[in-house]
């Protein structure tokens, strides 16, 4: 790794002797203008360009091994490496291979999956978790980290959605700004993903997404957007499926005409790895790097299959028949050299760090805000141990370890704390905690050659599992199911949806029987999706726990015992059943060649207020130990200026006895519009901690861009003149106020 340091150090060394003794120095007869990080950026490139060859410009456009890219080696400039993340930075594998390179060195720091960070509701735990996984890729020389994820939560079916923010297009887009900026201070680029409509894993190699402009532009694209024009992301990676009939790794409207053109977008577009079919498209219509094209990069023909790659030979072959555009070649050789100034070849960025307590301590406390708590009747939750003193813990989930599997996000760790070592860890000396599996669910531990090491057989039936799970529980003072999903195929898992909605190794059963055996039964569901609760009704608390990665049983333990009060919110909503969820109510998923959003913008609680739904769970939900009152909201006047902007403030005051904290949010809705509309979209919130008995005015500021929609048939966002409601609540489903005012 650091020899991979002293070697590009090395070469850009050679090179400045090179150019400075053979002519080509710059203005004033020193280094060359490229080479000299004092010159402008664009004047590095431009110079750097003017000295490539054909043949140079087209090697850096394409992998030379799995994760990486050439460089110009004559001219020093150095190969870019890329890495998995967006939740930490994956092991190192072989050149050719998916399987690891047995590194002893590269274990990392798993953060909370996205979904995780989220359901935090707070941009500054997203800059923490930005500035932590971006030292960690730093340390690792990754010049490319590929992540976040901003794909729509549009079905809880899709089971890449643990690596995403969510059903709402304005939370993610709030959420992933601060992740970007700080990952980039350290010299790594982000990669934002999958750019664009990837909402389903089904079929995704293939499926040609039908959606609405008004959808696409109001709730597909304005997390992408604000990482391109907010965020300043150097690279965006695109998606497997297909739009208006083209793959979006090399899709014209997507790349050309929206990334580059509308929005200005001066980085690099990466293909996901398999994701390009067509040399020409790839040529033509905006992808600038590919990766991945075939499994094996040795044994495809007769030489080195890097060089069949599309953006390899055979684009070169276009070129020198004249086939392909210099100026568009020019354009994708300059946006990757932009790339590599600004990391590979910058020498001011920090050294980094890996796997440093402070990145533990921020994968903890991320964690433990991400966590939501569902239910708490009779205040089951935090429990007490100084009167609970034999705790029993059930459910596989409590001791498998997550960070291994679920696809490219699988990680190699040091060290993970499962939910049952952090619970007994915070109860030592206090409680006696027993365990009992209750259900057998993934024994596996195995990805890529990365081993858990855990021996997760099991002799016992079914009932004989339920039977002294429930005698476990008849024991304790209180009850704790770890449960919910896993990293496997068709669960929380890259490459195949889920089959189902409810839970699967018929957990519903251990449940029920938990809840008849023991009323202070806490049921805590780790997952990246919503999952059916037919038992809701019979168990008194419910925890969101996430995929929370090496702290994973350490932020649970803190939140159970109370030492974390709990200020999760919901990122996406759950419906009581798979069929109040729009994209399946519409009958359009998973479609087959094509898939069609017939539901249009009406997503996740837009759906649920449109159809007067009532959810299980509702997008913006999540209690806490405490109480919070909102009220008196008002607004500094009645009517918006077409350029001007009003207040709406509410007053939150902690009405229990502990300090805690309240995500206050606002939604506004149109009361009369040409098109329809949602009852009310999300447009700001503000995640404030009070003392008890402390109140704080919270105050979101309303501008009319704040009210526009997209008009298909005009191309164009408009805002309509007229009545508007502000809703200021703690969920979509809990307003605690309403105020009017007119847009003129």
């Amino acid at each position: 790794m650091k020899n991979r340091t002293w070697i590009k150090g090395l070469a850009a060394l050679c090179a400045s002797a090179a150019v400075a003794c053979g002519g080509g120095a710059g203005p004033q007869g020193g280094v060359a203008v490229y080479l000299d990080e004092s010159q402008p950026i664009e004047r590095r490139v431009e110079d750097a360009l003017s000295r490539m060859t054909l043949e140079e410009k087209v090697a850096i456009l394409h992998a030379q091994s799995k994760f990486s890219s050439a460089g110009v080696p004559r001219l020093g400039i150095p190969e870019v490496w890329c890495t998995d993340g967006p939740h930490g930075i994956r092991p190192e594998v072989l050149w050719d291979e998916w399987n690891q390179a047995g590194w002893t060195n590269d274990s990392c720091t798993a953060f909370p999956a996205l979904t995780c960070l989220a359901a935090t509701w707070n941009p500054e735990m997203s800059a923490l978790y930005g500035k932590s996984i971006g030292e960690e890729a730093r340390y690792r020389e990754k010049d490319i980290l590929l992540g976040p994820g901003v794909n729509i939560y549009r079905t809880p079916l899709n089971g890449r959605n643990f690596e995403y923010m969510g059903e709402d297009p304005y939370l993610s887009s709030r959420m992933v700004v601060p992740y970007i900026e700080e990952v980039q201070k350290n010299g790594v680029a982000v990669c934002v993903k999958h750019f664009a409509l990837n909402n389903q894993e089904s079929h995704r190699h293939g499926v040609n997404v039908v959606v609405a402009d008004r959808a696409l532009y109001e709730i597909y694209l304005p997390a992408f957007k604000a990482a391109v024009e907010e965020g300043g992301a150097w690279a965006v990676m695109g998606a497997y499926n297909k739009y208006k009939g083209e793959h979006c790794c090399h899709n014209r409207y997507l790349l050309n005409d929206i990334l580059k053109r509308d929005w200005a977008f001066d980085g690099v577009v990466v293909s996901d790895w398999g994701g390009t079919h067509d040399t020409k498209q790839a040529a033509e219509n905006g992808l600038d790097m590919e990766f991945g094209s075939w499994t094996d990069g040795l044994s495809w023909g007769a030489s080195n299959a890097y060089d069949n790659y599309h953006l390899a030979a055979p684009y070169l072959d276009m070129l020198r028949k004249g086939e392909a555009s210099m100026a568009t070649l020019d354009d994708k050789a300059r946006r990757v050299l932009r790339l590599i100034f600004r990391t590979a070849m910058n020498t001011r960025k920090p050294f980094g760090s890996l796997n440093s307590p402070e990145h533990l301590a921020a994968a903890r406390r991320i964690a433990g805000e991400g966590i939501v708590l569902l239910k708490n009747e009779g205040g089951v939750l935090p429990i007490d141990l100084g009167r609970a003193k034999t705790i029993a813990v059930v459910g596989e989930n409590a001791v498998k370890m997550m960070t291994v599997g679920g696809g490219s996000s699988s990680l190699k760790v040091r060290h993970e704390y499962t939910p049952l070592e952090g619970i007994r860890a915070a109860a030592a000396g206090k409680a006696e905690v027993i365990y009992e599996r209750g259900y057998v669910g993934d024994v596996t531990g195995d990805y890529n050659g990365v081993k858990t090491g855990q021996d997760l057989s099991e002799s016992r039936s079914e009932a004989q599992l339920i039977a002294d799970a429930v005698a476990a529980a008849r024991k304790a003072d209180a009850v704790i199911f770890v449960g919910g999903l896993n990293k496997s195929n068709h669960q929380d898992c890259e490459g195949d949806d889920r089959l189902q909605y409810g839970l699967p190794y018929a957990q519903d059963k251990v449940i029920g029987a938990l809840a008849e055996a023991n009323p202070n039964l806490a049921v805590v569901i780790v997952s990246g999706n919503a999952v059916a609760m037919p038992w809701i009704g019979r168990v008194p608390a419910v925890l969101e726990a996430w995929f929370s990665g090496s702290e994973a049983g350490n932020a649970l333990a803190d939140v159970v015992f109370g030492a974390v009060n709990p200020s999760g919110k919901l990122p996406f909503t759950f419906p009581v059943r798979l069929e109040d969820n729009s994209a399946h109510a519409l009958g359009e998923y998973p479609g087959g060649d094509t898939v069609t959003y017939n539901e249009s913008i009406f997503v996740g609680y837009r759906w649920h207020d449109k159809e007067r739904l009532e959810p299980l769970f509702a997008f913006g939900h999540g209690l806490s130990y405490t109480t919070f009152a909102v009220g008196n909201v008002k607004t500094d006047r009645t009517t918006l200026a077409s350029k001007g902007s009003i207040r709406i403030s509410a007053d939150v005051t902690n009405t229990g006895d502990r300090a805690g904290a309240e995500v206050v949010q606002l939604y506004i809705g149109d009361e009369k519009s040409s098109l329809p509309r949602p009852v009310k979209e999300l447009k700001g919130f503000r995640k404030i901690a009070l003392d008890p008995g402390q109140t704080q005015t919270v105050t979101f500021e309303i501008t009319p861009d704040m009210l526009r929609y997209y008009d298909d048939a005009k191309g164009a966002w408009v805002a309509e003149p007229g009545a508007f409601t502000a809703y200021v609540g703690v969920a979509s489903d809990d307003i605690r106020g309403t105020v009017g005012f007119e847009l003129k």
